[in-house]
């Protein structure tokens, strides 16, 4: 008799708690957009913060909240993407470029010479904290990784024998966490498109090019060779350092053929095999 008092007891008090959870749920219950979820399910959720949200949810709540989406771009969605958005809420796509990251650096360790050996925390922001890196060259990637950390989609790497830092272009998404964890500066966001190849500097000495030569084996050394075979506007020589508006390029290769110090790449990863 005692087992059978025990289960309809359980069994009123869990109909009890069932009725309390009920009502509780709806007296609680907070409406929320269902777009919000459909906007969502097409957004990588690795919360990155490149929309300028705290994360995926949040961008997604303000998309399905506005009226347009002018400014809002998730910075891990081509054009494509942000027109499946766009269908969901039933506005016009945001005209947004998407961007990935470049690396202004490219001097691996054949091509600069190391005057002393860092044997701190491999961290690229106490080491720049402490002392200017086991070259001559102030302005080089320290190669410790601080980007590599910082990358939510493995996009950054480092060639550990070459202590140079470089960009997966297939993962990198523009997030721009890279530029805000390198302490050189050397990650900068630019354009990109699938029809034309990224031309970049990868060098940012601001030395004197007789200064430069002495510290490395790449560097620019502000010869302006560049501008004069380009056939656009494209190359830009400041403080003795070459740079490439991304929006007048053509890609067309010809700045990378006049460079004498072969310190201007086109998008391929700059992968080292230091001995």
């Amino acid at each position: 008799m005692v087992i059978p008092v025990s289960i309809l007891v359980l069994g009123v008090i869990g109909i009890i708690a069932a009725i309390l959870l009920f009502i509780a749920a709806k007296k609680f219950h907070v409406y929320e957009n269902p777009k919000i979820g459909e906007v969502e399910s097409l957004l990588p959720g690795a919360n990155c913060g490149g929309c300028g949200f705290s994360g995926c949810h949040a961008f997604a709540v303000e998309c399905a909240n506005a009226k347009s989406l002018d400014g809002l771009v998730c910075t891990s969605l081509d054009k494509t993407g942000m027109s499946n958005i766009a269908k969901i809420l039933g506005l016009s796509a945001s005209g947004s470029v998407k961007k990935v990251a470049v690396v202004k650096c490219g001097a691996d360790c054949k091509l600069r010479k190391p005057e002393n050996f860092y044997d701190g925390v491999k961290s690229c922001a106490i080491e720049a904290s402490i002392y200017q890196g086991e070259s001559d060259c102030v302005y080089g990637c320290l190669g410790n990784g601080d980007c590599v950390r910082a990358c939510p989609f493995g996009a950054m790497k480092i060639d550990l024998s070459g202590r140079l830092a470089y960009v997966d272009f297939d993962k990198c998404t523009g997030c721009g966490k890279c530029v805000e964890s390198c302490p050189r500066k050397l990650c900068e966001l630019v354009p990109f498109s699938e029809k034309k190849p990224l031309v970049w500097v990868v060098c940012s000495n601001k030395d004197k090019g007789p200064v430069v030569m002495k510290e490395c084996g790449l560097g620019c050394i502000g010869c302006s060779k560049c501008r004069k075979v380009c056939p656009t506007p494209a190359p830009v020589i400041e403080s003795f350092l070459a740079y490439i508006r991304q929006e007048d390029c053509t890609s067309c290769g010809a700045c990378i053929e006049a460079c004498p110090r072969k310190c201007i790449k086109s998008s391929s990863p700059i992968i080292t095999n230091c001995p």
